[in-house]
């Protein structure tokens, strides 16, 4: 288990995490959500021990980040924003070289570099210098140093931004695969990542603690939860659609030729839209329930509106 408890750090005048408590239990994939300049990275920083909170406590699997700091440090595998390495090392010669730096040696520094190699699949470079790699593969390089101790817990800062979408299907599937039999974190501004990876996200702005739920109980949040969103063939009559039980309003998207049929809160209205799709005889192509859209949560929360 992870914990976090009024968790602070302040710079001079600048406070970049403000009194933040949260926990992660076995099995979780939590995202760490926020917007640039949220506290994400700084919160990362002082629960691996690299950054000293200003107050409160971190500790991980029951080990105080502070006064423990090696005995925690030896249960974590940390990928900081960016996955530097030595660039002008092969990959081979990074991986052997955090091998002997986590104390690992002959055999069984050989053990551990082929298999954290094989779970990220990174045999067909390893003996490039890192340099020359992709950024996708940079970051599998990244990932196989944070695995190589086989710790149980897993921070991740940041691990698809700028990677084209190719890439990040790729670092995503490993990604699950390590989460299977570990506790992770993964801290991100990418919406698309909560949804892909997470069971849990917490979101914060300016340091501070706004929602934290599973996806589903954010999408929730959405004033387009349980939705319905139509694509017809013809005009439909939105005066009828917005007066039916239920119904909050009724939105026209241009661009994509469709209509959001808003529900109140609480309500499930597609049984009495499409029984009057079905009484007018409209031509619908496509009819949807939306679970809700998490961009327009994290947006109201992070701009201090209540969604």
């Amino acid at each position: 288990m992870i914990e976090i408890r009024n968790l602070t750090r302040r710079f001079a005048q600048y406070t970049a995490v403000d009194d933040l408590s949260f926990s992660v239990q076995p099995g979780e994939v939590l995202g760490f959500l926020g917007p640039n300049g949220a506290g994400k990275s700084t919160t990362m920083k002082m629960l691996t021990g690299f950054l000293a909170p200003t107050s409160g406590t971190a500790s991980i699997l029951g080990c105080d980040i502070q006064t423990q700091t090696l005995k925690a440090q030896r249960q974590i595998g940390y990928l900081p924003e960016g996955a530097p390495c030595y660039g002008d090392m092969s990959v081979r010669g990074f991986l052997s070289f955090i091998a002997e730096v986590r104390g690992f040696r002959g055999a069984e520094k050989a053990l551990r570099v082929e298999h954290a190699v094989a779970q990220v699949e990174l045999q067909a470079v390893l003996e490039q210098s890192i340099e020359t790699l992709s950024k996708g593969f940079k970051r599998r390089v990244g990932l196989a140093q944070a695995i190589l101790h086989d710790p149980r817990v897993l921070i991740l800062d940041e691990p698809t931004d700028g990677l084209d979408p190719n890439q990040k299907h790729q670092v995503r599937q490993l990604i699950q695969g390590l989460a299977r039999d570990k506790i992770v974190i993964i801290s991100t501004h990418i919406l698309e990542e909560v949804t892909a990876l997470c069971t849990r996200a917490v979101v914060i702005a300016q340091g501070r603690l706004l929602a934290d739920g599973t996806p589903l109980e954010l999408e929730s949040r959405s004033r387009y939860h349980q939705a319905v969103t139509l694509v017809a063939d013809e005009a439909l009559d939105l005066a009828a659609l917005a007066a039916l039980p239920g119904v909050a309003g009724v939105e026209e998207n241009p661009r994509e030729h469709s209509l959001s049929v808003l529900a109140q809160p609480g309500e499930v209205i597609f049984p009495q839209v499409n029984a009057l799709i079905a009484q007018r005889g409209w031509r619908v192509r496509e009819l949807n329930v939306e679970r809700g859209r998490l961009d327009e949560v994290f947006r109201s929360l992070t701009r201090g509106e209540q969604p």
